[in-house]
Formats: structure tokens, sequence, C-alpha cells
């Protein structure tokens, strides 16, 4: 048996996948999700087979959602979308199936063969390619979900004004207070507009609005003070982007 997630935030779309499941005997509902934070919750705790996710949901949208379980450890995925121009150039381009609403029971039934193919032991597109090129062809996201412990917050990217790296983690300072989040610097750096975000230092990133200024320091290197008073350094290795924000 198949145990399958349905997360989509419009009540009658959950009941229509739910109608047509209905019609593979091999397929159960281990639950739904009418948000992207519900989705992520449900994906941790229930490990379901295969996710019917939602691509256009407030809050957290369906990308976000993979962001925050992880490409690696994603189930097997059907998007479900209305219509969005980056993800199904994403798509197509790295062989992921999706429903494009609205769909008929054959279109449904075809891309569940596919899946089956994938629970079965065939290779499967990797989430990871397609997360990144959708990542670089969408406008930054205006909300990040951090996980705390249990709980979860969202924090605005402008909001953030310098990040620090800690062993496997990240330190994300933001307006007097801090978040400590599960991620690398390179994977954060991806998440944040890079017309706002730089990193100056291999555990250190900056958001460009709140620094006071800067000045030459040892070594070749800049001392970086913030708006708050906190002292960074940009170290040579990204001391030439300097130009790059004139």
């Amino acid at each position: 048996m198949i145990r399958s997630l349905i997360v989509d935030d419009e009540v009658l779309a959950r009941q229509r996948l739910r109608r047509l499941l209905g019609d593979h005997p091999d397929l159960e509902v281990a639950g739904e999700c009418s948000n992207g934070l519900e989705a992520v919750r449900d994906i941790e705790a229930l490990r379901p087979d295969l996710v019917f996710l939602d691509i256009q949901m407030p809050e957290l949208d369906g990308f976000g959602v993979i962001e925050e379980v992880g490409p690696d450890r994603m189930p097997p995925t059907l998007f479900v979308t209305a219509y969005d121009q980056f993800a199904l150039k994403a798509f197509e381009v790295h062989a992921l199936d999706y429903l494009l609403k609205p769909f008929d029971p054959e279109r449904f039934a075809a891309a569940l063969a596919r899946v089956r193919t994938w629970i079965q032991g065939s290779p499967r597109p990797s989430l990871e390619p397609m997360l990144k090129q959708v990542q670089a062809d969408r406008p930054p996201p205006e909300r990040l979900l951090i996980k705390e412990g249990t709980r979860y917050a969202f924090v605005r990217p402008a909001a953030i004004q310098w990040v620090e790296a800690e062993d496997n983690y990240v330190r994300l300072h933001v307006e007097g207070t801090s978040h400590l989040v599960r991620q690398t610097m390179s994977g954060m750096l991806d998440k944040l507009s890079p017309s706002r975000f730089r990193r100056i230092h291999r555990s250190a990133i900056v958001n460009l609005d709140f620094i006071r200024h800067l000045e030459p320091w040892t070594g070749g290197d800049y001392l970086v003070t913030m708006k708050d008073g906190s002292q960074l350094t940009m170290s040579r290795t990204y001391r030439n982007q300097l130009g790059e924000w004139l």
C-alpha cells in the first residue's frame, strides 16, 4: 500500500484528489495539509511514500516545503499547480512529473503510473537541481520558515542583518535577536537576494542595508561595522567584490 499525503490550500482541490485516489486501491491517504507549515510537520512525522504538493500556497509555498524538509529527504513528489511559469520550465528540464490544474482522471492515472515506478526502485529525478533552478528564476521569497526546536517562526529576509556560521548551523541576527538554524552558509545564501546579501567571509554573510561603514584592516582584510555596532571581517578572498557594491 502506498501512503500518500495531500497538500493543497484549497478544500475542493483536496477533495478532488481524494476522490481520484479512490479509484486506485493500492494508494491510501495518510493525511491532508492545508498549508506549507502543516506539510513540513506531517512529512517529517508521517513519512508518507508519496506527496501531492500544491505549488501556490500562502506563507510557505511548495518549494519552501522542499527547502525545509530537504530535497534529499522529500518522498516522491507529484507537483500540483494551476500555472507557474518558473516551475513548469524547471519540471520539464529535470523530467519531473506534475499535474496542471484542471487535470482529468486519465492524466492523473498516468502520473501515478510514473510514481509507482519510482517507488518500486526506478531512479527518480532529483529535486535539488530543480529547486536551484526555481530559486534562480523566481523572485526571492518574502518570508523564510525557521525551525527552532519543535517550533516554527517566519522571518522576513529583509530584516536579517547578518548571518554567521556555527558548526553545522547558521545564526541569523534579526532585529536585536537571533535564530539558530540547521543550514549551510551556501544553502542560506541561495535563499537570499544577491542584490541585498553578500558573503564577506567563509563564516559571515551581511545585509548591505545594515552596514554602517567599512575600513581597511590588517593583512588586507576589511573591518565591517554594522549599524548595531557589531564588527565583522571581510577577508581578502571576498574584498574584490567591493567594486560591485558601488
